[in-house]
């Protein structure tokens, strides 16, 4: 595959290494055929150019999801994209029709969920991302399309997850095919629970798997004529024998021994049974338990899974009785006899298990220990009876071991196909082939050789296949091709099992001479394979031969090849288990014939096995393969690991590297049209400019190039190995040359760029220099007139500062003359309010506490009486709530809960008044206080004042020579007293402002708390508002509730077989009299009669029984008339459906609400139903009438009994405080908004009431309502089927922008059809939308329902969109995006146009795909955080979605990336924390198709209805019986 030409200084290619297999580099000299490579991992490489492989740079980061669409098909670019998926958890991988998959080792859930299921029902193979699903969908249609059989083959190693994918197919295959339960269990049901049971006696841990099949199994599924599961088969091959007596380290035995050993205590006790390191065949590792896997939960589930599959209980103690004797027989020892050449059971303990074993074989001890420890010989002359050493007792014992086992597996397969059943009549089943991989240990015997021979068969099997799809492939697209060759493994396969002289032949050959040894054997095999060039042996065995299989060499050590091959019971075995007094037992060693009976019969295993493949590959032949290869990423057996050494060989023992290589044979590119000229049109741009189709473009530039040997075929071009190098090669060339013509362009602007910058640069500084010269001059101005001020401001300062302190010394001295004074006066008055304020205390106490006793007695005396109120009305309530029971309990605590949030209310009601009451006191404390402390200062002011005036007038009139020593004496003392006092004052001042200001931070606290409390007295009045329309509801669901029971029990009475109340039952149809319908007088006095005698009641009932029949009668006929009537389509009147409101008065004005029987309801109902199924075309019409009539009978019915409670039940319950204020709260009935205008019912409040409904009327409200339902999601799905093919279409662009590019002068029309065309899809839809909503409205279907109905729609757009986006990569491209992003730009238009009356927040339902289409098209993902995705582009996606978004991204149109690397790391992250916490993390939305309203939400949100003015249609219009339907003047 590898390609010589091409390659030049900076291609980028794979080269060989010892560590990954493979390393990419770029080439960095070339020297002949010799090339030098400087890796990406630092390392410099010399390789030879045969050895080399090209790169694809332009590979998607996320890799392909089709290895055929890689542009170079090789092993290197095979495994790089396997890795580059399986970093992103993308685990499926397809190579044309061939899935690879790859074992993640972890859960994935969302991938296998039922709604992952339904995305591939029906989808084309490779149309959705690979899946497993996919391929069992193909395999499924292909056998219900074409009417042929199907296979799907799962292989691979041990532990790449065979058994789990096989589980998946069988699981969609079950989903696909099954059918509800009629009789106990499905097949289906049992095929899938036949897993558990064959996992637990056919797998085992081995060192790289813990959960190996050990056994092979192809699983038949058989399928009717419907496409449904009528049977199945379960047939299994080659179970490994020896697993139950040999292990070694750190492998385990089957599951079911340790299964046995975890049981509850009391099957362990019955089968004398302990810890598994107790017992020989367990205990040879050190292996007993397995990560996560709980042994005694398995033994239940394999329990369970046994009861499904039809094993009984007493069959599976027998099964689990056979394990336990396996157990035991496994450690009975043996020594010496007293015999020579005998043996013995050793010691007590294995006498113990002796014995233990036959009570579990339910056979004889003795005859155990002889069949153990003694061999019998028949001769012609005499029977010889044979003992046996311990060695070979100790073989004895392990070949029935074996035996036992063995024959057991059989049974439980046999067991599990006979309850399943096969279909006789069944022509076509979809076959699951679950079998080992190929394998190469360090030892290998003879159940590798088997191995590794079933699949050299289907390897050969699987080329023929590949090369049948080449041909196929090339076939379709028409093109001209020869003769491919592959390898054909038919030699090895001649090697093993040609007839005579293969392999298999020379074992049973050998097998058959009693003197044979695995020596004379593996020397018959070097004779005869001399030769061949399969063949080989190694050079230091003297029993091991090598071949030379597909996968590579293998040697096999030939030690055990003859004990293994032989299949017989020893006669002592078969005589003594078949004598079991277990039937389970003895049927498992049935008898054998006469001649066979007397000595051990030989059989081959390698014989039967050779004819078990040879029967399952004439199965497989007749069917249509389908391939799936699993791989095991590495051998640690964790997640995240992924060994390129490892997935290589698996990749080559898969043969899917064969299958490359049979595709490189013949043309391994392919590329279609429009991406060929995509990627080369740059090559030849004058073919582009041609007005060519895309056919004769490719043909031509491929021309142009000189290259030979490619094919044009019809939708695509074929290029053979290496040309798509070479043109790749050729493409980096022009893109190179054109990067130079761009670089010294770019280049010459940096220069100018830079030129210009610089000389800017300079004047700039020359500007800044002079600037600052500028400044300096400036500045040195500014200082010098800033010294000047300074200068005199300061002299200023002085003289002021000297004026100043002569002026305040005269004030002292004034102040203190004018203090004295002051404080006399101040003195006085604070006495005087002192005493004022002593006697207003006291009073306030006096009188205070007089109040308190007075409303203490109050309070004393009313609670008594109300007491003694309260226990009478609680002893009615107790006989009340005898008969309402739960609900009554409910009401009564609804009742305690109000008048506790009442009692709270008034009780905050009055703290806020005492408080208010209390601020408002303290506050006018604090003014008067405040009054009279500015009162007293200016008192004091006016004093100083006066003083200092006087004191003045006195020093002016005194002689100054005489008394000045004097003055000065007395006038410094006094000046010395009023300072001090002055200085009290002050203190005092400031202690009354702190009192101020602590008043008022008291105020704002207390108002602050006034607040809160207003605001929680705010929450209780709607908590008790909200309580109070709870309790309303209920006491209306409780009336309801007696009356359907009152109902009900009046139903029970007319059901009666006494012949009294039957006759009574006549006369109590209700009557009416014609004219009005009013009810007669003799169902007043219907109680009267009931007392009468009978023979007055036989009297009654004849002489009432003419009127009543004519009157019946004539109410027959009104009813037909008002049916046939309604059959029609009668239209609407003013908007208002005219039938509705027929049905709706007729009924009222027959009160035929109130009739304890008729059936004019199911006439209307059967109508209704004929109607809707016939044609889909009145479903609009039938939505509008129907919810109209149910609003009518909502309003206006109500079960009878409600108004039936005696008057002192009523005073009863409204007697109490609850029922006071839920009377007081009560509002009217909305059914007294109706208004009509005839005879029997006049508009206005006083004339309406609500309707005593009786059963018949409930039972029809209750159809009528399923019937809205039923015609609203037919509207809805109808709706939903119209765009859902639409959808398909709209999620991918059309691929019509290629036509712009080879058409030339055409390019201006096929732009305008590809504009035409990308819009056409979404316009359909739209159309569809705005027909269905004339539709709607033309029938004045009610606003919320044709909401509800968008709504739901568009919710389903969602859905299909995004599921649609995130299942195919090819949609999450750039320019996708802008293609969805234009079609819901018209889908807005349309909701803008539709107004939110009939569309409402529809287009919110939107939202998933809106915003994953605006992450697709927005520029620059890799600079946006996750923080910025997840909260700013996309909140509503989750981090599955956008993790899955993010790895699918590709730009077709501008070539940019997706979100950077450390963002995926961030997601994949959240992604395992959430996948641990969670139960279930499916990245895909689920579709509501529920009913989204209620008969209440109608009511709600309907106006309502005036029918006085709904002008009857002309057919009843004639009848006089319907005059009331006629309007009536006022």
């Amino acid at each position: 595959m590898a390609t010589t030409v091409n390659i030049i200084v900076g291609s980028h290619v794979w080269v060989e290494d010892r560590d990954t297999a493979w390393v990419d580099g770029e080439v960095t000299k070339v020297n002949g055929e010799k090339i030098e490579v400087q890796t990406t991992s630092g390392k410099k490489v010399v390789a030879n150019l045969s050895n080399v492989y090209p790169k694809d740079t332009e590979a998607p980061p996320a890799g392909v999801d089709d290895m055929t669409k890689l542009s170079y098909l090789h092993e290197p670019g095979v495994l790089q994209n396997l890795a580059t998926r399986y970093e992103l958890n993308e685990i499926y991988t397809y190579t044309g029709n061939i899935l690879i998959a790859v074992n993640p080792f972890r859960r994935l859930p969302h991938l296998y969920d039922t709604h992952m299921m339904e995305q591939y029902k029906g989808a084309t193979f490779g149309e959705l991302s690979p899946h497993v699903f996919a391929v069992a969908d193909a395999a499924y249609r292909a056998m219900i399309n074409e009417g042929k059989s199907n296979s799907i083959l799962v292989s691979g190693e041990s532990g790449a997850g065979k058994t789990e994918t096989t589980k998946m197919l069988m699981r969609y295959l079950a989903y696909m095919g099954g059918r509800a339960a009629t009789e106990g269990r499905t097949v289906e049901q049992q095929v899938l629970e036949s897993n558990p049971v064959l996992e637990a006696f056919g797998n085992a841990k081995t060192v790289r798997n813990n959960n190996s099949s050990r056994f092979g199994k192809f699983v038949e599924l058989q399928f009717d004529k419907t496409g449904r599961i009528s049977g199945a088969a379960v047939r299994t091959y080659l179970l490994e024998r020896s697993r139950v007596c040999q292990l070694s380290d750190p492998e385990r035995n089957y599951h079911c021994f340790y299964l046995l050993c975890a049981a509850p205590p009391e099957d362990i006790k019955r089968y004398k049974l302990g810890n598994p390191k107790s017992f020989h065949y367990l205990n040879q590792t050190n292996c007993y338990e397995l990560d996560g896997v709980s042994d005694a939960e398995e033994y239940l589930n394999t329990r369970k899974a046994m009861d499904i599959v039809g094993i009984s209980p007493e069959e599976q103690d027998s099964i689990f009785r056979v394990v336990a004797a396996i157990l035991h027989l496994g450690n009975i020892n043996f020594t010496k006899g007293k015999e020579v050449d005998s043996s013995m059971p050793k010691d007590d303990k294995s006498r113990f298990h002796l014995e233990m074993a036959a009570e579990l074989l339910m056979c004889n001890v003795q005859g155990l220990e002889n069949a153990l420890c003694k061999r019998v010989m028949v001769t012609r002359e005499e029977t010889i009876i044979k003992s046996l050493d311990p060695d070979a007792a100790t073989t004895n014992r392990d070949a029935l071991a074996k035996t036992i086992y063995s024959r057991m597996f059989d049974w439980i397969v046999e067991k599990i196909n006979n309850s399943i059943g096969q279909d006789p009549d069944s022509k076509n089943l979809i076959g699951v082939l679950d079998i080992y991989g190929f394998e190469s240990f360090k030892a290998n015997s003879f159940e590798q050789f088997c191995i590794n021979f079933t699949n050299e068969k289907l390897q050969q099997h699987f080329n023929q296949h590949v090369f049948k799809m080449e041909q196929e492939e090339y076939t379709k697209e028409e093109i001209n091709w020869s003769y491919i060759e592959f390898v054909d493994n038919q030699d090895v396969l001649d090697l093993i099992e040609k007839k005579p002289g293969g392999i298999i032949a020379l074992l049973d050959e050998a097998c058959m001479f009693p003197k044979s040894t695995h020596e004379t054997f593996t020397q018959k095999l070097y004779q005869t394979f001399n030769n061949h060039k399969r063949f080989s042996k190694p050079k230091l065995s003297r029993t091991d031969f090598t071949i030379v299989h597909y996968a590579g060499d293998v040697t096999y050590q030939a030690d055990l090849f003859l004990d293994k091959n032989k299949d017989y019971v020893v006669a002592e075995h078969q005589d003594l288990l078949n004598a079991s007094k277990c039937p389970f037992v003895a049927g498992l060693f049935p008898p054998l014939p006469e001649e066979s009976s007397k000595s051990s019969k030989f059989s081959s295993i390698g014989t039967r096995f050779k004819q078990q493949l040879q029967s399952l590959m004439e199965t497989l032949s007749s069917t249509e393969p389908h391939y799936i290869r699993c791989v095991k990423p590495n051998n640690i057996l964790k997640p995240a690991i992924f060994e390129n050494q490892n997935v290589i060989q698996q990749l080559r023992c898969g043969g899917v590297l064969e299958a490359i290589r049979i595709s490189c044979a013949g043309y391994p590119t392919r590329r279609t049209f429009d991406e060929f000229l995509d990627r080369f049109g740059l090559l030849a741009p004058e073919v582009l400019e041609g007005n060519y189709d895309e056919m004769t473009a490719c043909e031509k530039l491929l021309e142009k190039k000189g290259l030979k040997g490619f094919q044009i075929g019809k939708t695509k071009v074929f290029l053979r190995a290496g040309q798509m190098a070479e043109l790749d090669a050729r493409r980096a060339e022009v893109i190179s040359n054109a990067a130079k013509v761009i670089q010294r362009q770019i280049r010459t602007y940096i220069a100018r760029k830079e030129f210009v910058a610089l000389r800017k640069a300079a004047t700039h500084l020359q500007t800044l220099w002079r600037g600052k010269l500028a400044r300096k001059l400036y500045e040195e101005i500014k200082r010098e007139a800033a010294a000047i001020k300074i200068q005199k401001n300061v002299r200023g300062y002085h003289a002021r500062k000297t004026y100043t302190k002569l002026r305040l010394s005269a004030i002292v001295v004034q102040a203190a003359l004018r203090a004295m004074a002051a404080r006399n006066e101040f003195r006085f008055r604070k006495q005087t309010k002192a005493a004022i304020i002593i006697q207003a205390q006291w009073r306030g106490h006096r009188s205070y506490s007089y109040y308190k006793s007075m409303k203490r007695a109050g309070l004393s005396v009313q609670c008594a009486w109300r007491s003694k109120v309260a226990r009478k009305e609680l002893r009615k309530l107790k006989m009340a709530a005898r008969e309402t029971g739960a609900l009554k309990e409910a009401k009564d605590k609804l009742e305690k809960k109000v008048e506790e949030l009442t009692w709270r209310l008034q009780l905050e009601k009055r703290l806020r008044t005492d408080l208010e009451e209390a601020k408002a006191q303290d506050i006018a404390k604090l003014q008067l206080s405040l009054q009279a402390m500015q009162v007293q200062l200016d008192e004091a002011n006016a004093t100083l004042v006066k003083e200092r005036e006087a004191a003045r007038k006195a020093i002016e009139d005194a002689p100054p020579v005489i008394k000045e020593m004097p003055v000065v004496v007395v006038d410094t003392e006094k000046v010395d007293l009023l300072t001090n006092e002055n200085e009290e004052l002050k203190t005092l001042l400031k202690s009354q402002e702190k009192r101020a200001d602590e008043a008022e931070r008291k105020c704002a606290e207390v108002q602050e708390l006034s607040e809160e409390r207003l605001k929680k007295m705010e929450e209780a009045e709607s908590k008790i508002d909200q309580l109070q329309e709870s309790f309303q509801r209920l006491e209306e669901k409780l009336s309801n509730l007696e009356s359907e029971n009152q109902v009900l029990r009046q139903q029970a009475l007319v059901m009666s077989p006494t012949k009294g109340l039957s006759g009574r039952s006549k006369t109590a149809v209700i009557q009416r009299s014609p004219e009005n319908g009013h009810l007669l007088n003799g169902e007043i006095k219907a109680t009267a009669d009931l007392q009468s005698p009978v023979p007055a009641l036989k009297d009654a009932a004849e002489a009432e029984q003419r009127p009543q029949k004519a009157l019946n009668d004539r109410q027959q006929e009104n009813q037909d008339a008002l049916i046939k009537c309604i059959m029609q389509d009668i239209g609407f009147s003013g908007g208002r459906p005219v039938a509705a409101s027929i049905i709706y008065k007729s009924l009222f004005h027959w009160r035929s609400f109130e009739a304890e029987r008729t059936n004019v309801f199911d006439r209307i109902i059967q109508i209704i139903g004929s109607a809707i199924e016939e044609n889909n075309d009145v479903l609009a019409y039938w939505l509008s009438n129907t919810s109209t009539l149910l609003l009518l009978l909502q309003r206006t019915l109500k079960a009878s009994g409600a108004a039936g409670m005696t008057p002192q039940r009523r005073r009863s319950s409204s007697a109490t405080l609850f029922g006071r204020m839920a009377q007081g709260f009560r509002t009217s009935p909305s059914g007294t908004g109706l208004s009509f205008s005839n005879g029997g019912m006049i508009g206005g409040l006083d004339a309406l009431r609500q309707i005593e409904a009786k059963y018949p009327a409930l039972l029809f409200k209750q159809q009528l309502t399923a019937y809205v339902e039923k015609i609203y999601g037919m509207i809805r799905d109808n709706l939903k089927k119209e765009i859902s093919p639409l959808l398909g279409l709209c999620i991918q662009a059309p691929r019509t922008s290629r036509a712009s590019l080879v058409r030339g002068s055409a390019r201006s029309h096929a732009n305008a059809a590809a504009q035409q065309a990308l819009i056409g899809h979404w316009q359909s839809i739209v159309k569809s939308l705005s027909n269905f909503l004339k539709t709607l409205r033309a029938n004045y279907v009610p606003p919320f329902l044709v909401r509800k109905v968008y709504t739901q729609i568009f919710s389903f757009i969602n859905v299909q969109l995004f599921n649609s986006l995130l299942l195919r990569r090819e949609c999450c491209s750039f320019s996708n995006g802008e293609y969805v992003k234009a079609g819901l730009a018209e889908l807005e238009h349309w909701c803008y146009e539709a107004t939110e009356e009939y569309v409402g927040t529809a287009w919110d339902e939107l939202k998933h795909i809106r915003q994953a289409v605006g992450f697709l098209v927005i520029h620059q993902k890799p600079k946006k955080s996750l923080d910025e995705i997840t909260h700013d582009l996309c909140p509503v996606l989750s981090i599955q979605q956008l993790y899955r978004i993010s790895t699918m991204y590709w730009d077709d149109k501008y070539g940019t990336h997706s979100v950077a690397p450390d963002v995926i790391a961030s997601m994949r992250v959240l992604m395992t924390e959430d996948s641990n916490n969670a139960l279930s993390n499916s990245f895909l939305l689920d579709d509501d198709s529920s009913i989204p309203f209620s008969v209440d939400d109608i009511s709600k949100s309907m106006n309502q209805i005036d029918l006085s003015e709904i002008e009857p249609p002309p057919l009843i219009r004639q009848n006089s019986a319907f005059n009331f339907l006629l309007p009536r003047a006022e």
